[in-house]
């Protein structure tokens, strides 16, 4: 198995330099893929501030990343968790944030949008400090 970096991830998703787009790929294609759930923050955040990419786009080719028969994702039911609530409406670092904190009897924060927005899309239990 072999771990990859977010530079890797986006030259597989964005095909912006063709030879690192092409090594990617190469190596998905015949490796066994690890993507820790701190490369998909940063993909995320990468393709969104850097590249532009609308949220749907961005949630789409992640799920469909950590779909692919051979790539395994670090904590994968929190990651999507994450995913489905970032297609829902919340930014995919605080869905991330509050995926992880599910074994907590609540999820603290000083962020009021945060809390309203994710009491319209999950039953966690969010609430102000």
């Amino acid at each position: 198995m072999v771990a990859v970096d977010t530079n890797v991830v986006v030259r597989l998703l964005i095909e912006d330099d063709p030879a690192q787009a092409k090594r990617a790929r190469y190596l998905f294609e015949r490796e066994t893929i690890l993507v820790p759930t701190t490369v998909l923050l940063e993909a995320e955040w990468v393709l969104r501030r850097l590249y532009g990419l609308d949220v749907t786009r961005i949630i789409d080719a992640l799920t469909a990343l950590i779909a692919l028969p051979n790539v395994r994702c670090e904590h994968l039911g929190t990651v999507t968790a994450a995913l489905d609530w970032a297609r829902a409406g919340l930014d995919f670092a605080d869905a991330l944030h509050l995926a992880g904190g599910r074994a907590a009897e609540r999820f603290v924060t000083f962020d009021a949008k945060l809390v309203k927005r994710a009491k319209r899309i999950s039953d966690l239990q969010v609430a102000l400090v």
